[in-house]
C-alpha cells in the first residue's frame, strides 16, 4: 500500500511536479463511511456523464467530490491547473449498482 511519503516520492521525481508547482492537499470535510453521501453520488454522476470517468462510492467518489466541493468554495485561484490522480475502484463498481439504478 502507497503512504503518503510514497505519493510525496512520486510527484517530486521526472513528473513535473515539485514543491515549486504543485501541492498535496489533504480534504478533511470528505464524508466517510457512509457511501451513499448525496454529495458523494452526484459527484460520481458528474464525472460519469459528461466525462465518462467512472469512480467508485467508497474511495475515488469521495476524493472527487472533496476536489469539487474545493473548486467551488474558491480553494484554487482561477485559471489554476488541476489534476486529479485516479487510483483505481472501478472494478468494484457492481457491488453498488443499486445506488445508482436510475442512472
Amino acid at each position: 500500500m502507497a503512504t503518503n511519503d510514497d505519493a510525496a516520492a512520486w510527484r517530486n521525481t521526472a513528473h513535473g511536479l515539485s514543491g515549486d508547482n504543485a501541492e498535496w492537499c489533504e480534504y478533511a470535510d470528505a464524508p466517510r463511511g457512509i457511501y451513499r453521501a448525496a454529495a458523494t453520488l452526484d459527484a460520481i454522476r458528474l464525472g460519469a456523464r459528461p466525462e465518462g470517468m467512472l469512480t467508485d462510492p467508497v474511495y475515488e467518489g469521495k476524493s472527487m467530490q472533496a476536489m469539487i466541493d474545493m473548486v467551488r468554495s474558491g480553494a484554487f485561484p482561477a485559471g489554476s491547473k488541476l489534476l486529479y490522480v485516479h487510483l483505481g475502484g472501478v472494478p468494484a463498481l457492481s457491488a453498488y449498482s443499486y445506488a445508482f439504478r436510475n442512472g
